[in-house]
């Protein structure tokens, strides 16, 4: 039995392979994600209940449908919202709708990992406390999120409406 979906059609991503050969298949799922047409949905295939991957999912603005398959595999459906990407913010921030506006914003898009991260932890050491950078990404910067944090900054992110660019504001934490 599989899950039923609306078009277009789901892209099905199989990790039990990545698993069987000793990978981590976390930075393939995202990869796969990420290529995602706007309203398409991902099936995915695990050896395993993949619990803590659906809250990553929900935070790129996704639900999920999960089912035991033959064998004790597992498929899960990621379905996206109607409503696209919630905003996901740091623990550590406060309201970012108060935020001041950006003194720097930097088109990251063209760049492959790691060159975002390096350029915006770059272009915070530039900026005083207080003040906030934005940045467009072609990928979540899932590896930038605890860098800033450990810095003491504070950033807040989503996808825009296609789900194909990431924006992230960083606001400067004290540098004391």
């Amino acid at each position: 039995m599989t899950i039923e979906t609306q078009n277009p059609a789901p892209r099905e991503f199989d990790v039990r392979p990545i698993l069987r050969s000793g990978g981590e298949p976390f930075q393939a799922i995202m990869e796969a994600v990420n290529g995602l047409r706007p309203g398409q949905a991902l099936r995915l295939l695990a050896p395993f209940r993949p619990q803590p991957l659906f809250k990553v999912m929900e935070g790129r603005g996704f639900s999920h449908e999960a089912q035991e398959i033959q064998g004790g595999d597992w498929e899960v459906l990621f379905k996206p919202n109607a409503a696209g990407a919630p905003v996901e913010v740091s623990a550590d921030a406060d309201n970012a709708a108060s935020w001041p506006d950006p003194v720097e914003n930097l088109d990251l898009t063209e760049l492959d990992p790691p060159e975002p991260m390096v350029r915006i932890l770059a272009a915070v050491e530039r900026l005083q406390p207080g003040e906030v950078l934005f940045a467009l990404l072609s990928r979540e910067p899932i590896f930038l999120f605890p860098e800033l944090s450990k810095r003491g900054h504070q950033w807040a992110g989503n996808f825009d409406e296609t789900r194909t660019t990431f924006r992230i504001f960083v606001r400067v934490g004290d540098k004391g």
